[in-house]
Formats: structure tokens, C-alpha cells, sequence
């Protein structure tokens, strides 16, 4: 079920090979903004060099109540090698905080980036994100809601702008609308973050879903899927790609055949590579 994990692991060990001994620096514990009475850290890793260089916001998963961004360090050292500013961050956890806080503090890291431009060496202009699971679903939210969303927050650095320029999505679910799920997952993740049942909370259900705020300025989208996912369906992938192109918008998906909600080997190997080559064409200066 949290298969996410040691993708993202495998994912950072197996990343490709083209960085060579790329010299990086780190940095851990970085206090990024206030979620409510909590002080929101992140991990960084970047290039050692001048820059500016393009970012990527790592968002782990867990199901909204659970995870560590500590799992996602070996994928920001990984980006780091391969040219890239990479964070991987905290946020607030269902029961005790419930959607929005999730994507508040998703975009209140994107503003910090964006405030400590100069002093990380990022390019304000070319700022990705991706996520696994629950933080595949905050990445596509993070790309799709725009600031007319109502989802901003009060995380800090209120000046700046959360807008993205590339999402990649490993098995996030984007359309809570239509209930297709079961009680048990209802109960176990959906009641918990949304603070009810589909048809107690249809008006938040509604804005939590990324597929809600698809327009033609959404940034470019890469969904990687596997076809045998039994706990966030393969369709949640299919049905946002198909509205991104509706509209005008930039969306692929890559279908792992064979696998469920994570995989491994050969085929972890190649979405990595997917992966990053993704982030460098879209991201590019």
C-alpha cells in the first residue's frame, strides 16, 4: 500500500547516470513558513556551482496523515547532480489539519524558493514539482490551482507568486468528483483529510480534486502510472490527461504495464529517466 516509498528511494538510488561525480551541497532542517502554529522545515539539495539553476519541489506521500520528507533526501541529491535546486518538504498532517493546509504548504515552499532566489541560486522562472501517492496528488494540485483557487494560504513570503513550470505525478489520484471508492478507503483516507464523507463534503471534495482547476496556462504534465494500481486507479491518471488536452494544456502518460501503486528494476529505471529528462526539457533556460 506505501509501495511509494521504496519507489522513491529506488527511484533516487537508480536515477540516471549522465551527472557524472557532479559536486552538490546540502542543507537539512531549512525552516520554510508557518503552517498555523507549526514551523514548516524542508531539505535542500543543489549544484555547487553559480546557477541560477531550474527547482524541484519534492512532496512525499502517505495518504495525507503520514510520510517523511527525509524518504525523498537521496531524490533531491540525485536532481542536485543532475542540475537542479531540489527540496523535499514537510507538511501538515490529516486528522489535526485538514485540507487545505496540505496545499497551503505545498505553495508556501514555492514562494520561499522563489524569496531565496538569490541566496540558492534558483531561477525563479523554472520552478517543477513532483510527488508519489498523496503528494502526487498535491504536485498536480500544486500545478493546476492557480491563485484564483482560494488555496494560497498564509505560509509566508505572501508577495510571490506559486505558479510551476513542470509536474511529474507517480500514482496520484487528481478526481475526487465521482465516488468510485469504497468505504474502507473512505474511511481510512478521505474522511481524515476532507473532514467527511463524499456526501457530507461534495463542495470540498470538489476543490481538493486537481482536475477541477484544468486550464490552457497549466504547465506542461507528466503522469507515470502503473495499470494494475488497485489503490488510486490508473483512470485518475487517464481522466486528467484527457482534460488537460481538452483544454489546450500539455499532458503525457506513461503507463507501467504490469504494476500497481509502485514498482522496481528495469522499469523503476526507466521513470527515472523519464523523470528527469522531463524536468530538464521543460525546465531548461
Amino acid at each position: 500500500m506505501f509501495r511509494w516509498l521504496a519507489v522513491a528511494l529506488i527511484l533516487a538510488l537508480g536515477a540516471p547516470l549522465d551527472a557524472g561525480e557532479a559536486k552538490i551541497r546540502t542543507e537539512k532542517k531549512i525552516v520554510y513558513g508557518k503552517g498555523g502554529d507549526v514551523d514548516l522545515e524542508l531539505d535542500l539539495a543543489a549544484p555547487d556551482g553559480k546557477g541560477p539553476y531550474p527547482a524541484i519541489v519534492c512532496i512525499h506521500g502517505g495518504g495525507w496523515k503520514a510520510g517523511s520528507r527525509q524518504s525523498l533526501n537521496l531524490l533531491t541529491e540525485v536532481l542536485a547532480k543532475n542540475g537542479f535546486v531540489a527540496v523535499t518538504i514537510s507538511y501538515r498532517f490529516a486528522p489535526k489539519y485538514q485540507f487545505p493546509a496540505q496545499i497551503e504548504d505545498c505553495k508556501a515552499a514555492v514562494r520561499w524558493l522563489r524569496a531565496n532566489a538569490d541566496k540558492y541560486r534558483v531561477n525563479p522562472d523554472r520552478i517543477g514539482a513532483v510527488g508519489f501517492s498523496a503528494g502526487g496528488h498535491l504536485s498536480c494540485l500544486l500545478g493546476a490551482a492557480d491563485e484564483k483557487a482560494g488555496l494560497e494560504g498564509n505560509g509566508g513570503n505572501p508577495k510571490h507568486s506559486t505558479r510551476i513550470q513542470a509536474v511529474v505525478s507517480f500514482f496520484g489520484p487528481t478526481d475526487f468528483t465521482d465516488k468510485t471508492w469504497s468505504k474502507e478507503v473512505e474511511a481510512a483516507f478521505f474522511i481524515p483529510f476532507l473532514g467527511g464523507t463524499f456526501e457530507q463534503k461534495k463542495d470540498v471534495y470538489r476543490k481538493a480534486s486537481p482536475i477541477t482547476y484544468c486550464t490552457k496556462d497549466a504547465p506542461p504534465f507528466l503522469f507515470i502510472h502503473g495499470d494494475q494500481d488497485k489503490l488510486v486507479g490508473i483512470d485518475q491518471s487517464q481522466k486528467m490527461v484527457k482534460r488537460l488536452r481538452d483544454v489546450g494544456a500539455s499532458a503525457e502518460l506513461i503507463t507501467v504495464k504490469g504494476e500497481g501503486h509502485g514498482w522496481g528494476g528495469e522499469k523503476l529505471q526507466q521513470s527515472a529517466d523519464q523523470t528527469v529528462r522531463f524536468f530538464k526539457d521543460k525546465l531548461s533556460q
